[in-house]
Formats: C-alpha cells, structure tokens, sequence
C-alpha cells in the first residue's frame, strides 16, 4: 500500500475506534445519572431476579468501558502506525512500543495493517456484545 493510502486508512480507522470507544461510555453515563437510585437504594427491596439483573449490568457496564479503554489504546496505536512512512515500519513501530511495555514478543515479521485492524474489529465486536448486555438487563432490571 503506498504511503499516503497507508497514513490515510489508518488514521480514518483511529478515528473511528475513538468514536466506537466514546458512545457507549457515554450512554453508560446518561444511564446511571437518570437513575442514580435504583442501584444503591432499590437494590436491597428488589426481588432477587431484579437484583441479580442489576448486578449483570453493572458487571457489563464494567466490561464496556474495559474494552472502551483497549479501543482507544488500539487508536492511540494505530495513530502511531499512521505517523510512519511506510506499513512496515509502522507496524514495527507499534511492535516495539508493545514489546517495550511488555504487552506482546516481538514479532519476526510485523503483521500488516488489515490484519491488525481485523484484530481490533474483534474487540469492537466484544463491546458491542458487552453494551449489549448492558442494555438488555438494565431494561430488564427496571421493569422486572
């Protein structure tokens, strides 16, 4: 892939990871501040069913903003892969800053950017599967 093609799908893909990182942290927020009782004072009157629902979305909620965290590490990185030249050598860029915090060996051969990308498409996926629970029980929770 030329350079400039390069630069420009990898920082449009940051971006978006920003984005996907941003909006359900936000809801998350409107969420807990339309009901800021519910969880704390309503908890220990509820059913059992109710409460056990609660508690599965508070868990969710905790794992969206986790997988929120990693995506907007992954843009941070994929940032990086764009201020480079050429794909390889920010693909080794970002293996190097992975191998130096000790996230990740270094590789023999850096990945390319469309695989690197598919792996952060599976953590998106992931999050969205958190949110989605999130969302479900939190409805669940409010009318059972």
């Amino acid at each position: 892939m030329s350079g400039d093609a390069y630069q420009d799908k990898a920082a449009a893909f940051a971006a978006e990871l920003v984005v996907q990182a941003a909006w359900p942290v936000l809801l998350i927020v409107a969420a807990m501040m339309a009901a800021p009782f519910v969880g704390m004072v309503a908890l220990p009157l509820a059913s059992p069913l109710t409460a056990a629902a609660w508690l599965v979305a508070a868990a969710s909620a905790v794992a969206t903003l986790a997988f929120s965290v990693l995506l907007l590490f992954d843009a941070l990185l994929f940032r990086l892969m764009a201020s480079h030249a050429s794909e390889t050598a920010g693909g080794a860029a970002v293996d190097d800053v992975l191998a130096r915090m000790r996230l990740k060996t270094t590789a023999a051969v850096p990945r390319s950017l469309d695989q690197r990308m598919a792996g952060t498409r599976r953590l998106v996926i992931k999050q969205r599967i958190a949110f989605g629970l999130f969302a479900a029980t939190s409805f669940a929770a409010a009318f059972l």
